[in-house]
């Protein structure tokens, strides 16, 4: 059986047989013409068949050189044909792109910036996968995920592709004047707040900055959700006080649906990254980075 090293072998005995000479082979090929000679000798040698007749004129096939002809010909047509597509695959962004991030990611961010690739980049499909778990993206197939920067694993490449987030506390004018406005951020755990569960079962603990340091509390309510978007819905329906990205509630803010408390003491949490596990990435995640990074 033939080892991988001396395919070249085989390409230089099609060129023989397709030019049905040393010379011209050799010349396409970028060889000598007794160095070709050597290789096809050896080819023989190995195969233990002969697979030319040769003269001093004339070079032809024998019956079994035909026969290896018709089958490496074929072969190396669909090499270069696969080739050619990759190419064009490289060159074109084209194919699926998978993602694992959180909902408020994808419907504040991925969308909204994607969008428009239904007419730049027809052939590139998304799939967003909405998970708060940290999973590994290498096992699960996906291309990349997002999390926030201090989250990413060292040995992944990673892209910023958002400003700092922001959080604010609120609740609506209605649950502030049956309950009273908290005068301490400890008087938080005093009221019915509405609790974030983490995928690892923990509940999310709110964070404040004061007097230089970072003040951790464990919210306490009725309510526990896993989700940004539900506890926008249950903070706007008066069910309790909720700690959020102040970007996902601009326009209620802005339209007095919900009152914020405590703004002089809000946390940030560093910006968002999009990470995967090797810098040799496909030509359809390319633009994508380049589309999304700040």
């Amino acid at each position: 059986m033939l080892k991988r090293e001396n395919y070249n072998d085989l390409l230089a005995f099609l060129k023989v047989a397709q030019e049905k000479n040393f010379n011209k082979a050799s010349q396409k090929l970028g060889i000598s013409s007794p160095a070709l000679s050597k290789k096809i000798h050896q080819l023989e040698q190995r195969l233990g068949v002969q697979l030319f007749n040769r003269t001093t004129r004339s070079v032809s096939l024998t019956q079994v050189g035909e026969q290896l002809f018709r089958t490496v010909e074929t072969s190396f047509a669909k090499i270069d044909n696969e080739l050619q597509l990759i190419e064009h695959y490289r060159n074109s962004p084209s194919g699926l792109v998978r993602i694992n991030c959180g909902l408020q990611v994808i419907e504040t961010l991925l969308l909204p910036k994607l969008a428009h690739f239904k007419d730049k980049y027809p052939d590139i499909q998304f799939e967003f996968i909405s998970d708060n778990r940290f999973v590994d993206i290498v096992a699960k197939g996906f291309d990349a995920g997002i999390r926030f920067g201090s989250d990413v694993a060292e040995d992944m490449v990673a892209v910023c592709i958002s400003q700092p987030m922001k959080m604010a506390v609120v609740a609506t004018a209605d649950y502030f004047q049956k309950k009273g406005f908290p005068s301490t951020i400890q008087e938080l755990t005093q009221h019915q707040c509405i609790g974030y569960r983490l995928s690892n079962g923990h509940l999310f603990q709110w964070e404040f900055k004061y007097s230089g340091q970072i003040i951790k509390i464990t919210p306490q309510g009725q309510w526990i959700l896993n989700d940004d978007y539900p506890t926008l819905v249950a903070a706007k329906m008066g069910l309790g006080i909720a700690y959020l990205p102040e970007e996902l509630i601009a326009k209620e803010l802005a339209n007095g649906q919900l009152i914020r408390i405590f703004n002089e003491y809000s946390y940030t949490f560093p910006p968002l990254y999009l990470y995967y596990p090797h810098r040799n990435i496909s030509s359809a995640l390319r633009v994508v980075v380049n589309t999304l990074k700040v």
